[in-house]
């Protein structure tokens, strides 16, 4: 095998961009934080939090768009735990609740009705 061969590829400088993520502001709510800090199981609190660390770096991970502007993030430990979200403009993340697969109907609705009040306040 010749040297000319054996060349290595070439790396597309302007192509390394596509790998940059979008950071986020992550802003929880009172609510939010309440039912974190409620939560008795440390491990589970310091899991989702780091969920949100990394949500912060752009790597949002399993998220399912539920309407109205409002997200749920997924996580498929414990009895299915979810925390919910909306974006504002392009960076910032309101996180309003959370809960799990049992009460996600009703935790669904009580994200919806916050993230209705924040909108009208500041639209």
């Amino acid at each position: 095998m010749t040297r000319e061969a054996h060349k290595e590829p070439k790396l597309d400088v302007a192509s390394s961009n596509d790998y940059i993520s979008k950071m986020f502001t992550i802003k929880p709510l009172p609510e939010f934080d309440a039912w974190l800090e409620s939560l008795k199981d440390r491990q589970t609190q310091f899991r989702l939090l780091r969920r949100l660390e990394k949500a912060q770096r752009g790597l949002l991970g399993d998220v399912a768009a539920l309407g109205d502007s409002i997200f749920e993030m997924r996580e498929f430990f414990g009895p299915g735990w979810r925390m919910y979200y909306f974006q504002h403009k392009d960076t910032i993340i309101v996180m309003l609740g959370g809960g799990d697969k049992s009460s996600q109907s009703s935790d669904i609705a009580k994200a919806k009705a916050l993230a209705a009040n924040l909108k009208e306040i500041n639209p």
